[in-house]
């Protein structure tokens, strides 16, 4: 007797599922389509960046190989680097930008603000790489920004917690030291030794300037 109702419930189970599918096949045919597109997509995306990311590496070394063997003008130089710059790629396009400053591409600062600009305000750039570029802004402006300019370039990085903040205080340490104004530079300085976790040599670099320039 319970053989023959577990063989009926199994049964009965068995003609609501298949009624269910009957009844929601083409629910169920859109949302297994939608799942598929979406799965395609995700990946064929991927594999777009891929092909991308490798098209934009081999522009960027092949700039840098006729920079080196003089077969290209500054000026064409400065236009290939600015479109990889522009492309906001986490690793060419700072790469571009730093090939510029290091080779003196241009001495307009305004064009090199442009492209620093570019890269903080304009781009998805991961955060830490973004208060990279943030940081060298600021240092490459030190020589000619006054305090508060300089201040307000950095202020992203001194109020946070980024890996960038003890490089970002020792240059406004050094900044204020420069410039003879030793109580800030010292108060910079001590920041530094305060911050835990941070950077060993910018933290020894920081207290050799307290003990050796600052200790009065």
């Amino acid at each position: 007797m319970d053989e023959e109702v577990a063989i009926i419930n199994s049964s009965t189970r068995n003609e609501k599922i298949k009624n269910f599918f009957i009844k929601n096949k083409k629910k169920l045919i859109i949302v297994i389509s939608i799942t598929l597109i979406i799965i395609i997509g995700y990946f064929s995306l991927n594999e777009i960046k891929k092909i991308n990311k490798i098209k934009l590496a081999s522009k960027y070394n092949l700039t840098i190989i006729d920079y080196n063997t003089n077969k290209i003008k500054q000026d064409e130089l400065l236009k290939q680097m600015t479109h990889i710059i522009e492309r906001q790629d986490q690793t060419f396009s700072p790469l571009a930008l730093y090939f510029i400053i290091d080779n003196n591409i241009t001495d307009n600062s305004d064009v090199i603000n442009s492209l620093f600009n570019k890269l903080i305000k304009q781009s998805n750039l991961d955060y830490e790489i973004k208060n990279l570029i943030i940081y060298k802004k600021a240092l490459y402006n030190s020589d000619f920004l006054e305090e508060n300019e300089l201040i307000k370039v950095l202020n992203p990085i001194i109020n946070s917690e980024s890996i960038w903040k003890s490089h970002a205080l020792y240059l406004m340490g050094e900044f204020f030291y420069s410039n003879n104004e030793k109580q800030k530079a010292k108060e910079f300085f001590n920041k530094i030794l305060l911050i835990p976790n941070n950077n060993q040599n910018i933290k020894m670099e920081a207290q050799k300037r307290l003990n050796r320039d600052l200790s009065e």
